[in-house]
């Protein structure tokens, strides 16, 4: 493991630049998922086409997608903004299904309740929807996060600076340490993310605690009887 010691400061470099690339391709996502996830919603008789398309673009090959990319907007097809695109693209496909599933989520009566007391369509999905639809969107956005850091990996493969570059460089020059460290790094960013996003949603959403208590108390009393 010499050749960790030897290297923190390469491996920082790349965490902070995975760690970039990751971020702004997850919000990014999670941006431009809401709108696609309410139209499904909204629009029964597309849902199915809409959410089908959307899953379609996780499909497309990573390679493929770059050159895809490159060829239709000119963007540079070994630029980090070619790999962000992508990523931001598959964060999209698993996202945009996850917000629908939040909205279909919500009671129809919570909605009718809100209409009744003269919420407008924009004022009700901002201060009902969105937020009961957030439990379920966190579960899509968690996996999301994961998916995405992990993706940003092969942006090693056109030249993109980031942890992909430990696994190449390692397993081109047999360097064992080198892809182990690259791994070690990817792990523990998603676990940060992930955990970073849990305790967001605690902080945003305080209800779901107070929800899972008396469901807590209830199995107790349960067990205990």
């Amino acid at each position: 493991m010499n050749w960790v010691g030897q290297n923190l400061d390469l491996i920082g470099q790349l965490t902070l630049a995975h760690l970039r690339q990751s971020a702004v391709a997850i919000v990014l996502g999670f941006v431009l998922a809401i709108p696609l996830g309410w139209a499904a919603f909204r629009f029964t008789r597309l849902r199915g086409t809409l959410l089908g398309v959307v899953g379609i673009l996780y499909t497309i090959p990573s390679f493929g997608l770059f050159a895809l990319i490159s060829a239709t907007t000119g963007i540079g097809l070994l630029s980090e903004t070619n790999l962000v695109v992508a990523l931001t693209i598959y964060a999209v496909a698993i996202m945009t299904r996850s917000v629908t599933d939040g909205l279909a989520s919500v009671d129809a009566a919570v909605r009718s309740a809100a209409v009744a007391v003269g919420f407008g369509p924009l004022r009700r999905f901002w201060t009902v929807d969105l937020p009961l639809a957030g439990p379920v969107m966190l579960a899509g956005l968690r996996v999301t996060a994961v998916s995405t850091i992990s993706l940003a990996t092969v942006g090693a493969l056109i030249g993109v600076q980031n942890l992909g570059y430990l696994f190449t460089n390692g397993s081109q020059r047999r360097i064992i340490p080198e892809v182990l460290a690259g791994v070690l790094a990817v792990v523990v960013i998603a676990l940060v993310i992930d955990l970073v996003l849990v305790l967001a949603g605690r902080a945003l959403m305080p209800w779901t605690r107070q929800t899972r208590m008396p469901r807590e108390r209830a199995r107790a009393v349960e067990v205990t009887a």
